[in-house]
């Protein structure tokens, strides 16, 4: 007993520690009039800032954003590729949260457990993020966790994606209508204009984005695709780009002088400034995968300056990948991409030491894209031939209140020729399974999905029709980790999953209009013991809607509120229940 006693003691004090080390932040979301493409258009905005400012946080701290609606409609902030553990209360998706009334103010509360890397945060109702409102997110390593590379000179965030000039209702409508959405305006590096490469497709006087940087030094370029609906190749010119780090995963460290990433991607690199300086370089974004001759006329230029260059960059632009002659160029460079298995990342231990590829795979579910389809007179997207509509109660407070017919739990874990539809259906998973999902893409797009609540092997993709004798082609030790993967036109993507958080979980097409049009399932981790007993229990400031709207009491919305002060006491008091409920398993196991 005495041995367990110092064991909870050291237990007790490391979960404390972890609970000392807390980031807060208040966030205002504002509508913000700017002339990203020469005329004026309202952007969503964070603090006045677009993009939004930097969550720079570190692995295993607490972490408080306070935010406050300033829109005129209903707002959630979901933190892609955050891991919330055991916590899909803070997800800030349609399916676990009520969203956020106009003028009103609410918390997120979550800690980042066992994670580094690059992601980003965005709106997720919808398609707000068409219209901005993301940000970074950087999460560091403790000090006693080496990373695998020298210490940068800067750190640099990019955020590339196509835009509009339609606003986000605009679009919206536009969608409903039945419409496309076409071929965009510009695609935007950092909120900013292509620099004027081209006098003929670019107009004079508009902002662009300036990299300034100094000779002979390195750089982390963190990158994020956060448009709408468009692959993009990105490259520097005359610079390799030594990748180090996707979505949470340190990488085997190669060079590229191009990658394609696609809509919701994120990858880190290390880029040296080891060119003379006669001119600044190009920075690049051009659309990938399209068909249509007018996207040729949309790229995304911003300029790398060296302090002592001597002139504008001039001239063509590198060239992009041409996959006339080469259609598995990309999907090469995609299976390229490999977990560094010999490095540690939130904790010590290397990457690899987790033996996926030995685990028994437990449930499968194949899942089917199609071209658009109309049901009930309207253009939507599917999966399995279901067209995710997303009820007025969330799920997970439905399945708190033991609300029945919010949801079904039917959703076919395997292609079927049954009729199209729209439904309010989730996928049945088990807690502690090991699961294999196939992306089966059967349009002519590519396609880009991601999982919240979750990183993923990704072990196999390839042209045609998926089937079991595929699984011969996995790879079984060092395929990259990360959270959202892209399916190429008439092929396959075959991703691993451990099943360690409880939570309902969304599972979606990044492409912000498939997305809209229901092309999302939610994946259900039920809790063994019963709900609220190993995930985290419903926080004290939860909004109700639908149903359950009648329980929401009004609120003073103000962050130093007595209301605010209580939430906080409230999670302090979680928290500590938390570590005496482990303290006692400790002594008691």
């Amino acid at each position: 007993m005495a041995a367990a006693a110092m064991a909870a003691a050291v237990v007790l004090a490391a979960v404390v520690a972890a609970a000392a080390a807390q980031a807060e932040v208040r966030w205002e979301v504002s509508y913000l009039t700017l002339e990203p493409l020469g005329q004026a258009q309202k952007v969503i905005a964070i603090n006045n800032q677009f993009p939004g400012p930097l969550l720079n946080v570190t692995t295993n701290q607490n972490v408080r954003v306070n935010v406050q609606n300033n829109l005129d409609e209903p707002l959630l902030i979901t933190w892609d590729g955050i891991q919330m553990r055991m916590n899909s209360w803070q997800d800030g998706v349609s399916g676990t949260n009520c969203p956020i009334p106009p003028g009103w103010n609410w918390t997120y509360q979550f800690q980042l457990k066992d994670q580094i890397g690059s992601f980003f945060y965005f709106p997720s109702l919808g398609l707000q993020r068409a219209a901005g409102g993301y940000g970074p997110i950087t999460i560091n390593n403790r000090a006693t966790v080496p990373v695998p590379f020298g210490q940068p000179d800067g750190d640099i965030t990019l955020f590339i994606g196509d835009w509009y000039t339609n606003s986000h209702i605009e679009l919206r409508n536009m969608l409903d209508d039945g419409k496309d959405l076409g071929v965009p305006d510009a695609i935007l590096i950092n909120g900013r204009a292509p620099y004027r490469y081209d006098t003929t497709l670019v107009p004079d006087g508009l902002q662009y984005e300036t990299v300034g940087v100094e000779p002979g030094k390195t750089y982390r370029f963190r990158v994020h695709n956060v448009g709408i609906s468009t692959s993009l190749n990105f490259r520097i010119q005359n610079h390799k780009m030594l990748l180090v780090e996707t979505e949470g995963t340190y990488t085997n460290q190669q060079n590229y002088t191009n990658l394609d990433i696609h809509v919701g991607q994120s990858y880190s690199f290390l880029v040296t400034m080891d060119q003379n300086a006669s001119t600044d370089y190009y920075i690049v974004a051009s659309p990938r995968f399209i068909s249509n001759p007018q996207w040729s006329q949309v790229t995304g230029v911003a300029i790398l300056q060296y302090s002592n260059s001597k002139g504008k960059a001039s001239g063509p632009l590198p060239d992009a990948p041409n996959d006339y002659y080469d259609k598995y160029y990309s999907i090469n460079q995609a299976k390229s991409i490999r977990m560094n298995t010999s490095a540690g990342a939130a904790r010590p231990n290397p990457q690899g030491s987790f033996h996926y590829g030995s685990i028994n795979i437990t449930q499968t579910f194949v899942l089917k894209n199609e071209a658009p389809l109309r049901i009930n007179g309207k253009q939507r997207r599917t999966i399995n031939r279901i067209s995710y509509s997303p009820p007025e109660t969330p799920l997970r407070l439905a399945d708190l209140h033991n609300l029945t017919g919010v949801y079904t739990t039917d959703f076919p874990a395997m292609p079927s020729n049954i009729p199209a539809r729209v439904a309010s259906s989730v996928l049945n998973a088990s807690y502690k399974g090991f699961l294999e999902i196939i992306f089966q893409n059967n349009d002519t797009d590519i396609q880009t999905y991601h999982l919240d609540g979750y990183s993923f092997f990704v072990v196999g993709m390839d042209y045609g029709e998926w089937t079991p004798d595929r699984r011969n082609e996995y790879s079984r030790w060092d395929a990259i980790s990360r959270c959202t993967t892209q399916v190429f036109p008439g092929g396959w993507t075959a991703v691993l999953i451990s099943l360690d958080n409880v939570g309902i979980w969304n599972l979606r097409a990044e492409k912000l209009d498939n997305w809209y049009r229901g092309q999302e399932v939610y994946v259900k981790v039920a809790d063994p013991l019963g709900y609220n007993i190993t995930e985290m229990i419903m926080p004290d400031n939860v909004l109700y809607c639908g149903i359950l709207k009648e329980r929401q009491t009004p609120q003073v919305h103000e962050s130093n509120s007595k209301s605010s002060a209580q939430a906080e006491a409230g999670w302090s008091n979680r928290l500590l229940a938390s570590v005496m409920l482990v303290v006692a398993a400790v002594i008691f196991s």
